[in-house]
């Protein structure tokens, strides 16, 4: 049978990948650690699931409109004004089957053949492979850790060509936990009316802002930039909520109407149940979020404290999100147990067949010499871990 190019090219999501070898290891009675999973450990709360239950009691188990229910909609921009005091209509919302599909939509509505989209590294790992699938071609422009992965404003401007049509900027940022400073912002902002650019700005992670700190959006900076911005958003990871697959994507209210259109002809629209669910969630009350922000931020500081004490490993403690990403690069080139390691996807591999570690390589997010670790799991198990990382590392 035929297989067209498109997806023989398309390689399957490594944080997916670990994240599934490890549970088929767990299944086999192996005690894994996991540092690979992307989502939050805690249940979903309780009044969201019961917001679920009496959906579907009342009959609420049909087709919505396409790009959502009117009331999910009122509370999304009116949760947004309340929180970080930006403005939107209902209808500049489209919502879609969890955030990484909102980005499909906005990719598919924005790109034609060949236009260029500016992607900072390290990077989500779907980011490069969605544009690509649409159509466009990544630019991907390298941050640093010693900059606290803030983008160089001179490289963003090099980067701008003819076909550039965007900028993608995620902050809270997976996999570092970095978030863009007010000035790199205003910068990107710059840059982005010079060339009259769109700005796609993945927020996923706003409400996981640790040390009391607020955050603070590029469409926040002035009329102009919120007008040429494309916010993208759900309640996966904020509510505990990943397998309800809502997110949403805010922007202007011509271009949500088209990615709607196309949402309609793609899925006939997302979960009706799931967006009841997300309903109470945005309405009910919001101190599950901040219980679950502050045990996160418990997690980070042990977790980044225990890493520290490793030799070769470097740290940045991340301002937000619920990842660690330590560089790793002393301990490539080395001979472990046997093994020539070289690359951060063998060294992932070896910490999980000889450490039982689960945890995703740098290289997946365009950044080798790294690891992303999770910290979406118990104390408990970051000091198991980390004591099994001390020993798989000292062979």
């Amino acid at each position: 049978m035929k297989i067209s190019q498109r997806a023989v090219q398309v390689q399957p999501s490594p944080t997916v990948g670990m994240a599934a070898r490890a549970k088929q290891m767990i299944r086999q009675g192996l005690d894994v650690v996991s540092f690979a999973v992307g989502e939050p450990d805690f249940a979903t709360p309780e009044h969201i699931c019961q917001a679920a239950y009496q959906a579907m009691s009342a009959g609420h188990t049909k087709y919505t409109a396409a790009s959502g229910i009117p009331e999910l909609k009122e509370a999304i921009v009116a949760r947004l004004r309340a929180e970080v005091g930006l403005d939107y209509d209902a209808d500049q919302v489209c919502i879609s089957n969890g955030g990484k599909h909102a980005l499909t939509n906005i990719w598919q509505t924005l790109l034609d053949e060949g236009d260029e989209v500016i992607v900072f590294a390290p990077y989500w790992v779907s980011y490069p492979v969605q544009i690509q699938l649409c159509g466009g071609k990544p630019v991907v422009i390298e941050t640093e850790a010693s900059c606290g992965f803030q983008p160089d404003p001179e490289e963003v401007r090099s980067a701008v060509t003819p076909r550039t049509v965007a900028i993608l900027i995620n902050s809270p940022t997976n996999p570092t936990g970095a978030v863009f400073d007010q000035e790199t912002l205003q910068e990107i902002a710059s840059i982005a009316a010079e060339n009259d650019l769109t700005i796609v700005s993945d927020e996923i992670y706003r409400n996981l802002v640790f040390n009391g700190r607020q955050h603070l959006s590029i469409a926040m900076l002035d009329e102009e930039t919120k007008a040429r911005t494309i916010l993208v958003d759900g309640v996966s990871k904020s509510y505990a909520m990943t397998g309800w697959r809502i997110g949403w994507l805010i922007g202007p209210k011509d271009f949500v109407t088209k990615a709607g259109s196309i949402q309609s002809q793609q899925t006939s629209g997302p979960s009706s149940i799931s967006q009841h669910a997300a309903l109470a969630a945005l309405t009910g009350p919001q101190d599950c979020v901040a219980a679950m922000r502050d045990e996160f931020e418990q997690r980070r500081d042990f977790f980044a404290e225990a890493l520290r004490q490793l030799e070769g490993i470097q740290c940045n403690v991340p301002p937000a999100a619920f990842y660690l990403f330590p560089d790793i690069s002393a301990h490539l080139g080395r001979s472990l147990a046997g093994k020539q390691i070289d690359t951060s996807l063998q060294l992932a591999e070896y910490l999980l067949e000889q450490g039982l570690i689960s945890t995703v390589p740098g290289s997946a997010f365009g950044a080798e010499g790294f690891l992303r670790l999770s910290f979406a799991c118990s104390v408990e198990d970051i000091e198991r871990g980390v004591q099994r990382l001390k020993t798989a590392l000292e062979i």
